[in-house]
This record gives structure tokens, C-alpha cells and sequence, in this order.
């Protein structure tokens, strides 16, 4: 998928509350174990690193992501919240 369409993607997903657009709390990276990134919704090849973390308010499921779909959704989401 190429960039813009994947900031494409990103933003629907932050508009429609697919992705979170508060700050995640803890966020940490570990090898993936074939986890769909919560972006873009391709499986994680297990040899790329996995952004995980849990958002702001609780209650929602951990947040998985490409380090660059990571990357496009901190963007995206601190440009929505300005």
C-alpha cells in the first residue's frame, strides 16, 4: 500500500473511531507473532517489529501496528487533536 493511501486509510479510521485518537499510555515493540496491524489490517510479517499499546480512555483492546502505520496514526491523531 502506498503512503498517501495508507494516510488515507489511517485517517477514515481515526474519524470513525476505529483507531484511537488519544494518546496511547504504555506503548512498547517486541517481534510480531502474525498480529494484523489495527491500520492498515495486514498481518505482520514475523520478521518486522510490532508497536503495541493500549489508548486512553480504558476499555478498548490492545492497538498493534507496522512501525510506520504507528508512525502515520501519532501524526495523524496529534494534527486532529490541535
Amino acid at each position: 500500500m502506498d503512503l498517501q493511501a495508507l494516510r488515507v486509510l489511517i485517517l477514515r479510521k481515526l474519524q470513525d473511531g476505529r483507531l484511537p485518537h488519544y494518546n496511547i499510555t504504555r506503548v512498547w515493540s517486541s517481534q510480531t507473532n502474525g498480529e494484523t496491524c489495527t491500520a492498515c489490517d495486514l498481518i505482520l510479517a514475523k520478521d518486522r517489529l510490532l508497536m503495541e499499546g493500549f489508548s486512553s480512555p480504558p476499555g478498548r483492546g490492545p492497538v498493534q501496528l507496522h512501525v510506520q502505520c504507528f508512525k502515520i496514526w501519532d501524526e495523524e491523531r496529534r494534527m486532529m487533536n490541535t
